[in-house]
């Protein structure tokens, strides 16, 4: 329906200011910026065209309420100005202009384009279409496949063709075609990937097809117009002598034409209406003879010995002997069949025993030869051409190869016809390609393209059944045209002579080949300058004029290929799998773009369907498979070759393709479809959500944490990879892209493969609660956790670190997601290095899911740890059968299917040591201490001083009233505990004020000594003043009053971690059971103390928490 536009003129109420119309009129006298540059494509990043800064302008107050927006929001009017504007030149040309310019030579005035449908799309399409094939191998075709199985093959190719430009006509009206035709066309619908592979595709066909032309004006050369000038003749091995004649014949001939085409494509361009003018004389030649012979059929005719056909080369007259002044003399003949040539000499048995007899090679089109050439006669190669006549049958001998027989040079078979005859219908993107150069592409290219290829379908049909019943069909089978003295067979039925044909087609198959040579460096060009793939680079250069040199270079030596291969035969099959390929690419962006319903969708061109799209893509499928299987293989291996090399190094590139539109649609699919049930535990695997922390300068802190991350997945499942950044969104967006994008490098410098996402929330704790309630989409969400374990949180001035970890383990608990922490994970290996002999020992306190043993399982299927060995170790108590228990586990991993060994350790229960006590008492202090001290830094400094002098004293005195039993461990840790509080210390007595620092040298020194005397009296001043400090000076730090809890847990942390140090200090990886978090927040840091005591003196640590279902199964 057309949409209707009104123009609402609007008058600005107050007179420009003289200074706006100076500064106006100096922006008229600027250069305006071009519509795009040489290297560039109009239209790609932007919606519309390109506006100009002084047309985005607003034209005086009438829209001073939409100023602020001119920038991004152009006024109508300077758009509409843009699009009437427009012009769309080819890329050679642009680059000439600019080239000469800036020379400074003189400016190129380019007028705009003005061919229409039938100079610029019909005639192209005609003369492409029309070509070889046609003029040298459709009467072969025809005689040897049949008037039927002709007609089928034109019938299949001719559809495949008309489904294709249907297709292709859709995709060309939907917006402005620019300069690059087929291949852009196909490259913007399906994506860079495809639109490579289709775009190398057709340019190796194209390429090929000018091997395939350059053999064709050979071959007539050398069979039709100088027979003579052939190098190499062996007529025991004729089809070898004539192969090698084509090679060096046509690598002359390409060096040529290549030459031609480097020095000036003009020079080309106008011979272009030259060789049209000699396929439309041929043609018409061809259909004026067929008309003659109703009335008067041309006297060619052809010598049968008996039913074998013969060369009419070497002798004048069919006959074996003839009576010259009434006696009886041998022909030349004769010669050729017997020993000499006296009537009495010995002769070949067949020559004896069959007659002589001539036939007229054009029977007409009245004489009935058509039910004979109805059917197909398929053969070996080196089978005798014969005709189906009643004669005395005789074995073939391998003398019969010396004879002047005609002979089928190849074995013929239905398959070969087609893949032979495909290229006579490629050239329907001839229209297309010139789309830089029609005054309305999207009318032009539908109405031409179709319209040639209807008329050149008709003009094939009607051939195939005009030449099956015009002419003989042992004839049309004689494939050189031997039995007619050298003579093409399609020349025979031409009038007014054989040689409008020879010299039309010879020309033909000429301006064929330049064409080929002329278009296929500059479809190279095109996509060596979109950069998708980025070997070709160097190809996208060009001579000042826009001549792609280098891509000429390129094009010829590919060509000289297929000139090598020396048969037109063997070229054709190669050629029809490369454009069948481009053709089913074709069918395949039509048909997405029409079923995804994308709502840039909407070409002019109305008469499409998606089914008809399929169909061509199947017809063009099987048409490649039915012509070649192995050539169909090679050449869809060569585009997925293709299309995976740009998917890894070169793919870049955001088109607005219909492959990305498709992916989203199956995505989407595939996420409904998850979300209905959750996956069962076969098919269940870590889906990581990886929560990284950022330095000061935004980059990764812990980048082995993505090294680990890609080590556990090998590319598999879900990576999700996420950090936090305290403020507003508002002050800090740029902050946040920063660091998406050096994250994302970070991915990529340890290839983990995955999403990357950066929030920003007023506080860590808030951001990351909210990540793993929402990170995700539908059925592709997280179940596993993965972070760093928070070392020196004791040093940290703040405490949010660890409060945070401890609340992320809560909300993961609450979320029913696995845990995963990494203790040193600066110390983890990176992706290049091999751990070799050692092992990863698992440490299976509690069964919380199975995830402990899986994890070793996946983390072995990485070369990384591919070597490593899996170790599982569990606990027995005093009241466990630990023989028992190991038999168990081994029974376990068998039903698992893992290879590990099994080790159970006994715990048997003992004292509490004297070590555990001291561990217990120093963690209360400190968790009293931070809990209940709310006073300024001088103060809470003399506090810790006193209290670690207590904690020291305190110590002496239980290590001087008990001794050292068996079950009593010394306290090695004392130092570290002293240095601690020092440190807290002198951290708590740091000056803030730079100018004191400055001047006071020894201010952070200050060294204060407490008496008995005059620490009573400073607890007493301050006891009124602070009431709350109160229990802490009451507190008295003896074992006695220690929480027998905390006690007890401390003891199994300390006991525990004994027995894994002398177990697995060795080990590359050790698994533990990472126990819970306290329900009570006020047992926090606690909780830190414990879990720092159970992996104290251990490298690698992961501690492992399950996510509350089974994650491995025995079952199949």
């Amino acid at each position: 329906m057309p949409t209707n536009f009104t123009v609402v003129p609007v008058e600005d109420g107050q007179t420009s200011s003289p200074d706006s119309d100076d500064k106006h009129s100096g922006g008229e006298d600027e250069d305006k910026p071009g519509l795009y540059s040489g290297d560039e494509t109009p239209g790609e990043d932007s919606p519309f065209l390109t506006i100009s800064d002084h047309e985005r302008s607003c034209d005086g107050n009438n829209m001073a309420l939409f100023e602020e927006e001119m920038d991004s929001t152009p006024m109508v009017s300077a758009l509409l100005n843009k699009l009437a504007n427009y012009t769309n030149l080819t890329q050679g040309v642009v680059d000439h202009e600019k080239a000469e310019s800036e020379d400074g030579v003189k400016r190129v005035a380019i007028k705009g384009p003005q061919m229409g449908t039938f100079i610029g799309v019909y005639l192209p399409c005609m003369q492409n279409i029309l070509g070889v094939i046609l003029f040298l191998r459709l009467t072969w075709i025809v005689g040897t496949a049949g008037i039927l199985g002709s007609f089928t093959i034109v019938f299949m190719c001719c559809a495949c063709t008309l489904l294709t430009a249907i297709s292709m006509s859709a995709i060309a009206t939907n917006g402005v075609v620019p300069a690059g035709g087929s291949y852009y066309m196909i490259s913007r619908a399906l994506g860079p990937e495809f639109g490579g592979a289709v775009g190398l595709c057709l340019y190796l066909g194209t390429t090929f097809a000018g091997s395939m032309y350059i053999l064709g004006t050979m071959e007539i050369l050398l069979m039709y117009i100088v027979p003579d000038g052939a190098l190499f003749a062996d007529k025991m091995d004729e089809p070898m002598s004539r192969q090698n004649n084509m090679r060096v014949y046509g690598s002359c001939c390409l060096a040529l034409m290549a030459l031609m085409v480097f020095v000036g494509v003009k020079y080309v361009n106008k011979l272009a209406l030259v060789f049209l003018s000699c396929v439309i004389l041929s043609i018409m030649a061809i259909y004026a003879g067929v008309i003659r012979t109703v009335i008067d059929p041309p006297e060619f005719q052809v010598c049968l010995l008996g039913n074998r056909t013969l060369k009419n080369l070497d002798f004048d007259k069919c006959l074996k002997t003839e009576v010259i002044n009434n006696s009886t003399h041998t022909t030349e003949l004769w010669g050729l069949f017997c020993d000499g040539p006296y009537l009495n000499a010995s002769c070949d048995d067949y020559f004896t025993f069959n007659n002589v007899t001539e036939i007229k090679a054009i029977p007409g089109l009245l004489s009935g030869v058509i039910s004979e050439n109805l059917w197909g006669d398929y053969g070996p190669s080196g089978r005798l051409i014969e005709k189906n006549l009643s004669s005395e049958a005789t074995q073939e001998t391998f003398e019969d190869m010396k004879k002047p027989y005609v002979f089928s040079d190849i074995t013929t078979y239905f398959t070969l016809m087609v893949g032979i005859y495909f290229p006579s219908v490629t050239g329907i993107l001839a229209g297309s390609n010139r789309s830089g150069d029609l005054r309305d592409a999207q009318r032009s290219i539908p109405i031409g393209t179709i319209l040639a290829i209807v008329t050149t379908s008709i003009i094939y049909m009607s051939c195939v059944v005009l030449f099956g019943a015009c002419i003989e069909g042992v004839v049309m089978r004689d494939k050189f045209g031997y039995s007619l003295k050298r003579t093409p067979v399609i020349g025979t039925l031409a009038w007014p002579s054989p040689w409008v044909l020879v010299i039309g087609s010879f020309f033909s198959c000429c301006g064929a080949g330049l064409q080929s040579l002329t278009s296929a460096p500059r479809l190279l060009q095109a996509v060596a300058r979109d950069g998708i793939v980025p070997f070709l680079k160097v190809f996208g250069h060009s001579k000042s004029n826009g001549e792609p040199t280098w891509a000429l270079l390129l094009t010829a030596g590919i060509c000289e290929i297929g000139i090598l291969i020396g048969s037109l035969d063997f070229v054709a099959p190669v050629l029809s799998m490369f454009f069948l390929m481009c053709y089913l690419f074709v069918n395949l962006a039509c048909a997405v773009q029409t079923l995804l319903r994308t709502p840039n969708w909407r070409p002019r061109f109305k008469f499409y369907h998606w089914s008809l799209s399929f169909l061509g893509m199947s017809l063009c499928l099987s048409l490649m498979f039915v012509s070649s299987w192995f050539y169909a293989l090679v050449g869809m291996l060569i585009a997925g070759c293709i299309y995976k090399y740009i998917e890894y190094r070169g793919a870049e590139k955001e088109w607005g393709d219909g492959i990305r539109g498709l992916s989203l649609n199956a995505a989407r699919y595939a996420l409904i479809k998850l979300e209905e049930a959750p996956p069962h535990t076969k098919n269940w695997r870590p889906q990581m959500l990886v929560l990284l922390t950022l330095d000061s300068d935004l980059a990764v802190k812990h980048p082995r944490l993505l090294s680990f991350t890609s080590q556990l997945k090998v590319g598999k499942g879900l990576t999700i990879v996420c950090s936090v950044l305290q403020g507003t969104f508002m002050t800090r967006s740029a902050d946040a892209k920063r660091s998406e994008e050096n994250v994302k490098k970070s991915m990529a410098a340890e290839k983990t493969k995955g999403f990357c996402h950066v929030v920003v929330c007023s506080n860590l704790r808030d951001g990351f609660s909210n990540l793993i309630q929402s990170a995700g989409l539908g059925g592709m969400k997280h179940n596993t956790v993965l972070m760093a374990w928070p070392s020196n949180w004791r040093q940290a001035e703040d405490t949010s670190s660890w409060k945070n970890f401890i609340e992320t383990v809560r909300e993961t608990t609450a979320a029913h997601q696995a845990l995963l922490v990494a203790k040193n994970i600066d110390h983890f290996p990176c992706n290049t290095e091999r751990l070799v002999e050692g092992t990863i020992d698992v440490w299976w306190i509690v069964h919380d899911g199975g995830l402990l043993m899986l994890l070793p399982f996946l983390l072995r299927q990485h070369k990384v740890w591919k070597k490593c060995k899996m170790r599982i170790f569990t606990v027995a108590h005093l009241d466990d059968n630990s023989i028992q228990m190991k038999k168990d586990l081994h029974m376990f991993m068998y039903q698992l299917r893992l290879d590990a060994e099994v080790e159970v350790v006994e715990m048997h229960a003992s004292d509490i040591s004297a070590f555990t006590y001291e561990k217990t008492l120093v963690m209360e202090q400190r968790s009293q201490m931070l809990k209940q001290m709310q006073l300024s830094k001088t103060e809470r400094e003399r506090e810790i001083q006193s209290i670690t002098d207590e904690s020291r004293s305190s110590i002496k005195r239980k290590n001087c009233m008990k001794e050292p039993t068996p079950n009593t461990l010394e306290v090695p840790g004392m130092a570290e505990i002293e240095n601690e509080a020092q440190m807290f210390h002198e951290r708590n007595t740091k000056p803030h004020d730079g100018h004191q620092e400055k001047h006071s040298p020894t201010s952070d020194h200050i060294h204060m000594t407490w008496t008995k005397e005059k620490f009573i009296s400073e607890r007493n001043r301050h006891r009124e003043a602070s009431p709350g400090i109160r229990d802490i000076f009451n507190m008295k730090p003896e074992w006695e009053h220690l929480n027998q809890s905390n006690v007890r847990r401390m003891h199994t942390a300390v006991k525990l971690n004994e027995v894994v140090v002398n177990k697995s200090q060795g080990a590359h990886l050790v698994l533990l059971n990472m126990p819970g978090p306290p329900k009570n927040k006020g047992g926090d840091e606690n909780y830190m103390e414990f879990l720092e005591v159970l992996i104290e003196g251990l490298d690698r640590v992961l501690l492992v928490r399950g996510g509350g279902r089974e994650v491995i199964t025995i079952y199949s």
